[in-house]
Parts: C-alpha cells; structure tokens; sequence
C-alpha cells in the first residue's frame, strides 16, 4: 500500500480534467473529481444489471457521467446546494427550455448594466466586501434580482439554468483564486485598487454573457437517465435508500485534511438561500463529515469517542497520541472523521447487492511531521464492515505536500 514515488501529477485526474467536457466544468468548486476516472471505473462495471450509488454527491461528476450513459444511479448528500446543482447539472434539457434561458438571459443582462438601479437584496455573507467592490456588488445584485422577477414566467429548469449562470458569474467577478486545490482571497497591495475595477458593471455584464452561453450551449447536449437525488446523512443510509440494491458504488468522501467545503461553497450558498448566517454554515459543516468552518471546529474540540468502537487499523491509536502532541484539537478531528466513516461503512454495507464493488477516491493528509495513511485506513474500515478483496491502487501525485497522493480504494461485497 506505498505510494508509487514514480508516478506523475496527472492532472487529467484532478478537477482540471473537467474544464473543457461540458456540464463537468459548469463551477469550479473543491468537492470535484474527474471525469476520467468515473467513466473508467464505469466501464469496468458495465453490465445491464448496474445501479450506481454515489453516497457523497459533491458536484455530481458520479451522477453525470452516469447520466450520459444510461445508466441509473442515486446520489446523496447532506448539502442541498450540491445536490441542486448535481440535479442541474445530469437534467435533461428540453430545445424550448434552452431557448427560454437564452431569452430571459437579455433582460438581465440589461438589469446589470443599469446603474440608476441602484443595489438590490445582496446576501448576509460575513465580510461581502472581500469577495466584491461596491459597484460589482450592485450588478450582481440587480442581476439576481432580475432573475427572481422572471422566475415565474418561464420553466423552473430554465430558471436553473439562469441560477447556474449567475453562479458562475459571480464566482469569475469575485476577489479570489483558484491557482491551487482550493479557493483563495486574491491579494491586494495597499492603497491599489484591484484590477479591472473600471465599469464594473459592464464586467459584470460580459461574464453573465459568457456564462449563459457556455451553460446553456452545455445544457443542450443528451441524457440518457437522470439521477435520482436524496438529501441525507452518509451516516444513515439505512433510513432513506433500498438495502442491498446497488452494485457498484463510486464515490470520493471528504478528504480527512480538515479543508471545509463550507467555506467554499459560501457565496453560492447565501446567494441561492441555502445559509442565512455564519452560524447555519458552521451548523451544517458540524453535521458533515470533515467539517471545520465556525462552530464545528469548537465542537470537535469538545467530541469525545464512543467507548465501544475501534478504528480497525494496527497504529492508529498512536497516530492520533503523535498528533495530538502537537495539537488535541486535530487529533480529535482525525478521531472523529474515522469515526463517522466507520459508521459510514457499516451503512454502506447494506446499501451494497451481493458480489457487488466499491470505488473510493480518497486521499492521505499529513498533520505537522505525521503522514495519516488514509488509504489504508479505509482498507481496514472495508474489511471490518465485511467487504472482501480489498485493493488499493494509487493514481497519481498530488501539488502540494510530497508524501501526499491519491488512491482508489476498492473492495466487494462477498455475494450470497
């Protein structure tokens, strides 16, 4: 289970291989993985009898590229923006629906770039003036509010569409990078305004037309099935999906590397509704898996471990002791990650058909000089739910630490 030192970056294996294939590169968020790698798995899998479950949805690449094969799948997630966006993303889309966003598309684009307007509603988003100057934030403003005055003119998915695009606008208008794995505030020298602060609206209004004609250019190619979509908790399968139904999960869960989709995720969030304060983000990252924006990193900092459950890998103990010698706080995070995926596994166990496969892309994290062997730690976790021919495969070099890659861990339900 030592990583292959040799192997490359393989870029094509990461969120960049998405960019260019359609509906994949739609938004540009962290919980991506690639294309590539799903459609490989799946044809490794193809048979008339498969039923993919994809138990944390993230940006619905599992959902998706299913959706354009035919074949049928059910994806989860306790994120409802994910899951709407994953909905958006794998629907079929009618000629006249396409149409109906490029129509409405005009009067918004038209609400952007007039200024007497003045500002609309903008969302309660903590600090908005990092992520938007004042002027760009009145366009935005207008232009969401545009959309919500068409809304009931013309289909929901068209509306979706427009949704999407705004999203997409104003990630590109915001005052941040996405040079590495994750979203960062772009710098800004002191006294020096940002680049392209000229006729803001009018940037505003570029990127909009920009957005509506790749999204809905995207929008009109072919799905074969649509995903089934279900809000709930990795945790709990049991209680929202048919036991033993699906024969081959694909999935990538969140990376024990207490990065929080929460944090990234944010603007699209309060912009669409889905958070109206601070404390509902940390509320909702507390419930997820991995999470640590707000008020989740002070309750993991109070979690204890149940008595009654080991995590079922040689060491572990002593990996949480070495951590914790530098911080308690991440090892506990560790301790509870493993935690919830070991009630995950035991979840998933009875979600999974007799003889069929699971596929998780998954990555190690490093804590000060600690490497934690995820990858492995997910082989015993298969194990110990009951999953035989458990397999690790490592699949390329990630950009940042040297120690660190990425892995498929696979594994079968013995059949009956």
């Amino acid at each position: 289970m030592q990583p292959i030192t040799s192997l490359g970056l393989q870029d094509h294996l990461t969120f960049k291989g998405n960019l260019a294939r359609s509906r994949y590169g739609w938004l540009r968020l962290t919980p991506a993985y690639s294309v590539h790698l799903v459609s490989a798995l799946l044809e490794q899998h193809a048979r008339d009898t498969l039923l993919v479950l994809d138990p944390f949805c993230g940006t619905g690449t599992t959902a998706l590229a299913c959706a354009e094969r035919g074949i049928p799948c059910h994806t989860t997630d306790i994120n409802p923006f994910l899951l709407w966006l994953a909905e958006a993303k794998a629907r079929p889309y009618t000629p006249a629906e396409v149409a109906a966003a490029r129509s409405a598309a005009h009067p918004v684009e038209r609400a952007i770039t007039t200024a007497d307007d003045g500002r609309a509603w903008v969302p309660p988003l903590h600090q908005i003036e990092k992520w938007w100057d004042a002027d760009t934030l009145a366009a935005l403003s207008r232009a969401f509010a545009a959309i919500a005055d068409l809304t009931p003119s013309i289909p929901p998915s068209a509306v979706d569409l427009l949704k999407v695009a705004f999203c997409r606008a104003m990630i590109d208008a915001a005052h941040v990078s996405f040079g590495h794995q994750s979203m960062s505030f772009k710098r800004k020298q002191a006294g020096a305004p940002f680049e392209n602060v000229e006729a803001p609206a009018n940037l505003v209004a570029t990127g909009w037309r920009q957005a509506v004609a790749a999204i809905a250019e995207a929008a009109s190619t072919p799905i074969l099935e649509a995903p089934q979509t279900t809000h709930c908790d990795a945790r709990s399968l049991t209680s929202a999906l048919p036991r033993t139904s699906y024969t081959s999960v694909i999935t990538s869960p969140p990376y024990p590397n207490r990065m929080s989709y929460i944090r990234e995720l944010r603007p699209y969030m309060y912009w669409l509704g889905y958070l109206a304060d601070g404390r509902a983000a940390g509320e909702l990252d507390w419930q997820a898996i991995g999470g640590t924006w707000g008020c989740a990193t002070s309750n993991v900092g109070k979690w204890q471990p149940p008595d009654d459950r080991e995590i079922p890998y040689t060491g572990f103990p002593d990996i949480l002791a070495r951590i914790a010698a530098r911080s308690d706080v991440l090892s506990r995070y560790v301790h509870k990650y493993f935690q919830d995926m070991l009630a995950h596994c035991g979840e998933l166990f009875e979600m999974v058909a007799p003889g069929g496969t699971i596929h998780y892309i998954v990555g190690n994290s490093k804590f000060y000089d600690v490497v934690l062997p995820v990858e492995a730690i997910y082989a015993g976790l298969f194990a110990s739910a009951g999953f035989v021919d458990v397999a690790v495969e490592t699949i390329r070099k990630r950009t940042s630490k040297n120690e660190l890659y990425e892995f498929v861990v696979s594994a079968r339900k013995p059949p009956c």
